[in-house]
């Protein structure tokens, strides 16, 4: 079981409309990756800014990344920004 302490930080969010998006770094607790192309699946954009989280990498839903074990990510750090959507990790590379 991975510790929050082992979690890897996003160390950049270029997807400003996030609601967790403060100065291109990651409020939320934890985020999630998911989807057909590495999408930040915790993104939401709302009339108001929230979080107060260091931005770490709580769930990888991408079986096919090379830094995916048992769904959890083992980058030392990702990167979101714009890739097909607003919001993906742009540190995902398929194995």
């Amino acid at each position: 079981m991975t510790t929050a302490q082992d979690m890897p930080q996003v160390q950049q969010c270029a997807a400003t409309s996030c609601s967790y998006n403060s100065d291109s770094s990651c409020g939320a607790g934890a985020i999630t990756i998911s989807g057909e192309h590495a999408h930040c699946g915790t993104f939401v954009e709302i009339s108001f800014r929230g979080g107060s989280g260091n931005g770490l990498v709580g769930a990888c839903h991408r079986s096919d990344c090379r830094f995916n074990e048992k769904l959890e990510c083992t980058a030392s750090s990702v990167d979101i920004g714009a890739g097909a959507d607003a919001a993906d990790c742009l540190t995902y590379e398929a194995k």
